[in-house]
């Protein structure tokens, strides 16, 4: 006998929702601490043994990061990501075939303040990243100071992230058979300085790295923006110059990590809290540009197939903005 559940009510569905962001944010604000206190903190009880024992295991595993990593699909296909998918909700576009026999590297636009986007699409399997291509494995970068966190860094592994290395990242271009995805938020924690709802700006006029990147193995390069990524947090107006914007870039430099400070919404009000909008985020792919393989490509090849690439990511946003409620009059701008 087959036995039927009723669905969940829009209320309880609601609070799920919430509850699987509560938890994404916390991840990104506060579990890396929280993980750091922990491992110190147990030493000093009965239960030091944990630390000891992690430790060696943290050891022995300390070059597992920068070697693919270690994903987790348990994690990556938990329904926590799908009740987060639903609180935006967050969708991704297919616009073109990728071939599984190849390595490509994913440029990732807008960076947002907490890439959500990114993370749903290329971290879970929430919004059907594997069925929409099949045979390839997402690997995202993330900055390399995070998997220097015990415990943290086993959270992240699970997820597929690896360090954003360029050793990390030729290992993964590297292996043979392709089917590999290297998604780079290419506008970085600088960028998220100027996410904002309304804002179309991107941190790529000197960002060339990843190009040369894929230059050297000669996979593939597919431009991918993410419709809505900018309007789930207003942000504190920090303008280029002032007083706030020096200080965090200054910060920036000495920690290697942004601190925007942004606010949205509450858990049970609207006006003011650190939980992103509901608003929702369309991840459109792009069609892959050909890249030949060239193991010391010269500045002039580089700049040019750099060139390239901010052409068909401007094609990318003009052929779907007005799909996705932005004003035909906006155009991405470049810094």
């Amino acid at each position: 006998m087959k036995v039927e559940f009723a669905p969940l009510s829009i209320p309880l569905e609601r609070r799920l929702q919430t509850a699987s962001v509560v938890h994404w944010v916390f991840s990104f604000l506060g579990l890396a601490q929280c993980c750091i206190v922990l491992f110190i903190g147990l030493f000093f009880t009965r239960f030091w043994l944990v630390s000891v024992l992690y430790a060696t295991w943290w050891l022995l595993d300390w070059d597992t990061p920068s070697k693919g990593g270690r994903r987790i699909h348990c994690v990556r296909n938990s329904v926590i990501w799908r009740h987060m998918r639903n609180y935006f909700p967050v969708t991704l576009v297919k616009t073109a075939e990728l071939d599984p026999s190849k390595n490509y590297v994913v440029g990732f636009h807008p960076h947002g303040v907490l890439v959500a986007g990114a993370f749903l699409n290329f971290c879970t399997e929430a919004t059907g990243f594997s069925q929409l291509f099949p045979g390839l494995t997402p690997h995202m970068m993330m900055l390399t100071l995070w998997f220097r966190v015990p415990f943290f860094r086993d959270y992240l592994l699970s997820g597929g992230l690896i360090p954003s290395d360029k050793d990390s990242a030729s290992y993964v271009l590297r292996r043979w058979g392709g089917g590999n995805v290297l998604a780079i938020a290419v506008g970085g924690a600088q960028e998220a300085l100027d996410a904002r709802p309304g804002a179309f700006t991107l941190l790529l006029k000197k960002r060339k790295g990843f190009v040369r990147l894929a230059m050297e193995h000669g996979a593939p390069l597919v431009p991918v923006f993410s419709f809505g990524e900018n309007e789930l947090f207003d942000q504190v107006n920090n303008p280029k110059g002032s007083w706030l914007r020096r200080t965090q870039h200054r910060l920036q430099q000495i920690m290697g990590i942004s601190l925007p400070l942004f606010h949205a919404r509450g858990m049970f009000q609207y006006s003011f809290g650190l939980l992103p909008y509901r608003r929702p985020i369309f991840t459109v792919v792009g069609k892959p540009i050909k890249v030949e393989k060239k193991h010391n490509p010269s500045q002039e090849e580089v700049d040019r197939l750099h060139q390239t690439y901010i052409e068909e990511l401007c094609k990318l946003f003009e052929e779907h903005k007005t799909k996705y409620n932005v004003p035909e009059d906006r155009h991405l701008e470049f810094i």
